[in-house]
């Protein structure tokens, strides 16, 4: 089936044209996703994190997606994605999470958009410029990442002090270190820590669960959980089968294909050696599409059995062979169907089975990076719009 492409989000008026891999897009997945999370939550609502583009997927359609699937709240990390989540959600609850910048107050009061306070510092800076109207605000209590937020010593201390009173309504939050994890013993660490916070601001709204915190059978219940990674597809269960619906799909067109001897290289470098008469396709993307240059194929990691990029054609897994150009990569098809591994026919790097978790695992990073490092080139196409079955 054919869709169309979605003219608005192109980056500029020139569209991608035939040669483009295609992203595809399921905004109904995405709805599914966080409606599951929702009813999965012990938490009061649900929120979600569309910060870096939503994740690779397009802030312009992500978040009305998710919007029509019940979603009121929404955390992005810069100013400038929160000026975007709220022209396309006037109504919406938006939060910076990478807090107040400085001198950049009167910016956040002015786009209606909420800081993620880190600091008396911040603290300070936000209530001088609220004037006395006590706008709202989270307030960001470090438990263990040793990143942003409050130390909890001094949090409590302030607390005690009053320091906070000149806040509005405040989302009393941190951040998760390992949440993945369910056995890691920092996450009992967390979960007791912020429940001494909890205690400390009984008129606070609350948020602990990540993605993977939803899932923690230790964890508190609190008002609002702020899942992310999960709503894309990420897996925030990764030791078991992942419950999330996969949301994006990324396919490349074979631009040639041709049979070499045993012995001769492929690639920059020749780092990939035929091991014997082998068939070679060349797809249309590389590290300029955002699709990560460690992922290729080389004879040492093949000696060394480390996992590397893979792609399906005609349903048939099919190893890189060399690294990765800048924009081209090629697969070797030898066991792939003849008639799936030929000119103007596709390969799938991303989607039927091989999962986002698994495609940066063999690019030796994480999907993380792999969604919010989809690039501007691809042909995106959109399917649904948040509301469809399956939640």
């Amino acid at each position: 089936m054919t869709l169309p492409h979605d003219e608005a989000a192109a980056p500029s008026n020139d569209l991608p044209g035939a040669d483009a891999a295609t992203l595809t897009i399921d905004l109904d997945a995405l709805g599914a996703n966080w409606r599951l999370l929702r009813d999965r939550s012990r938490d009061g609502a649900c929120a979600a994190v569309v910060k870096a583009n939503a994740y690779g997927t397009g802030i312009e359609r992500a978040v009305p997606a998710l919007a029509k699937a019940g979603c009121r709240t929404f955390f992005v990390a810069q100013v400038s994605e929160g000026r975007r989540v709220r022209r396309v959600d006037p109504a919406a609850e938006i939060y910076l999470l990478d807090g107040l910048p400085p001198g950049g107050a009167g910016e956040l009061v002015a786009a209606n958009l909420r800081p993620v306070l880190g600091s008396a510092e911040e603290v300070r800076e936000w209530i001088a410029a609220c004037g006395g109207s006590a706008l709202p605000a989270a307030l960001h209590v470090d438990t263990g990442m040793n990143r942003l937020g409050l130390p909890v010593e001094e949090a409590l201390a302030l607390a005690g002090e009053g320091a906070f009173a000149g806040l509005g309504d405040t989302l009393l939050m941190t951040h998760l270190v390992v949440a993945e994890d369910p056995g890691h013993p920092i996450n009992a660490r967390q979960a007791e820590a912020f429940r001494a916070l909890m205690r400390a601001f009984p008129g606070a709204r609350t948020s602990f669960a990540n993605s993977s915190g939803g899932f923690l059978p230790d964890a508190p219940a609190c008002d609002l959980a702020r899942p992310g990674y999960s709503l894309y597809g990420g897996n925030p269960t990764p030791h078991h089968e992942n419950p999330m619906r996969p949301v994006i799909r990324l396919e490349a067109t074979i631009l040639q294909v041709r049979e070499i001897p045993a012995g001769a290289g492929a690639g920059y470098g020749t780092h990939w050696t035929a091991p014997g008469p082998r068939r070679l396709a060349t797809i249309a993307l590389g590290y300029a599409d955002g699709y990560p240059r460690a992922a290729g194929g080389t004879d040492a990691k093949i000696a060394a059995g480390t996992p590397y990029g893979q792609a399906l054609v005609g349903g048939v897994r099919c190893p890189f062979a060399g690294v990765l150009s800048m924009d081209l990569t090629i697969l070797d098809v030898g066991d792939a169907p003849e008639a799936s591994a030929r000119r103007g026919e596709t390969a799938v790097l991303i989607g039927d089975g091989l999962e986002i978790d698994e495609v940066g695992m063999r690019a030796g990073t994480i999907g993380y990076e792999i969604l919010t490092g989809l690039g501007d080139r691809y042909r995106r196409v959109y399917v649904g719009d948040g509301s469809g079955a399956g939640g």
